[in-house]
């Protein structure tokens, strides 16, 4: 009977050794402290939220704080793959940093999804990219809807300011994209750091400029340092955002200074206001519901639904990578990737998306609205 009990005892051993083995690790670095922390913080929140266990697989997530610091969202990475061993890495929460972390994620062949905008962080398509993909929606889809409601309200020449960084500068390009095929003309275009206290210099030329509309390219808090400052200049021509400001800290901190601002963002900003038709709505709201009710009332964001698009992603390519691959090796690694590249149709809370192995986005038109700020709110334009 020794014998006989001693080879299961060993084989229960190595199970036990294999199913913990097998764990799912998922690295997340996000800017949940420093100037990007009002994006970084609900995206934080959002990852007690994603499912614990996927194809029955124990999910383990190792959050870290980049302080939204493009050096230390690069350390985190490093960390996160040299030291925890992640299958997938999440976020980061900034442009700038996501384009440093891809270096990193690529020479080690692990799946990144980037939580930040510009679609410079997975295009022009190349053999370090196709380990990168990213939820929110590109700046040439945001920039089209802002240029064709200025077209449509009579706007003829536009002002723009923007970060002096890789989100001001791809939305530059992209905007001047959009101005030209809708015949726009831009008569000033100016830059800002995130951590600058004044504009005054950069509105005195905007101000000279007497364009009928400006666009502020910028997210979060810092977003509303130019707008307030042409509003005390006396600007009182159309003022237009981009998605990057689409939470209530933006809307605390510009107060009565941004009403009436005009903005393209993801339906889940205003999931309650869409018409039952819509095709994001359900999905939508499922995220809303999730969100408010571990947060409260009016807690909900668009970067936090940025996290949340991440996890239904790789939710949806863990089960067929999992019929490949054993989690923990390179072999899991390259499946997950494929996976993701091959996701189709799966409902987010900003859009459908659609993946493609050139193009590590998938959404398309369904996932943009127009957005108005009035009374302190968000109002949906039909």
């Amino acid at each position: 009977m020794k014998f006989f009990f001693k080879p299961l005892l060993i084989a229960a051993l190595c199970a036990t050794a294999a199913a913990s083995w097998a764990d799912i690790n998922v690295g997340v670095t996000l800017s949940a402290t420093g100037p990007a922390a009002s994006l970084g913080i609900p995206e934080k929140n959002t990852i007690s939220l994603m499912p614990k266990t996927i194809g029955g697989q124990k999910i383990n997530y190792i959050v870290l704080d980049d302080a939204s610091d493009t050096t230390a969202a690069v350390a985190n990475t490093r960390k996160l793959i040299a030291e925890n061993k992640v299958d997938i890495v999440l976020g980061s929460t900034t442009t700038p940093n996501s384009l440093a972390m891809i270096d990193v994620v690529s020479e080690a062949k692990t799946p990144m999804i980037s939580i930040a905008a510009s679609a410079r962080i997975i295009e022009p398509m190349d053999a370090k990219k196709q380990w990168v993909f990213k939820t929110p929606q590109n700046d040439i889809m945001m920039s089209l809807a802002i240029a064709e409601h200025m077209a449509a309200n009579g706007v003829k020449t536009v002002a723009f300011i923007g970060f002096s960084d890789a989100y001001g500068e791809g939305w530059s390009q992209e905007f001047a994209k959009a101005a030209e095929l809708k015949k726009l003309k831009i008569v000033a275009n100016e830059r800002y750091a995130r951590t600058d206290t004044s504009v005054t210099g950069q509105a005195l030329k905007i101000m000279a400029a007497k364009a009928d509309a400006v666009l502020v390219a910028g997210s979060g808090t810092p977003a509303a340092l130019p707008q307030k400052t042409l509003k005390e200049r006396g600007y009182t021509g159309k003022m237009y955002q981009t998605h990057g400001v689409a939470n209530a800290d933006f809307l605390r901190v510009g107060g009565k200074d941004v009403e009436g601002t005009l903005l393209p963002a993801g339906p889940v900003l205003v999931a309650e206001q869409l018409p039952a038709s819509h095709p994001v709505k359900k999905s939508a709201m499922a995220y809303v519901t999730a969100y408010e009710a571990a947060n409260g009332k009016n807690s909900v964001s668009t970067f936090g639904a940025h996290a949340w698009d991440a996890g239904l992603l790789m939710t949806s390519a863990v089960p067929i990578a999992l019929k490949k691959a054993q989690p923990g090796t390179p072999e899991f690694r390259a499946a997950l990737r494929d996976a993701l590249e091959q996701v189709k149709e799966v409902s987010g809370a900003h859009g459908v998306f659609n993946m493609t192995a050139n193009d590590h986005l998938g959404l398309d038109q369904r996932a943009r609205v127009m957005v108005k700020i009035e009374n302190g709110a968000w109002k949906y334009q039909p």
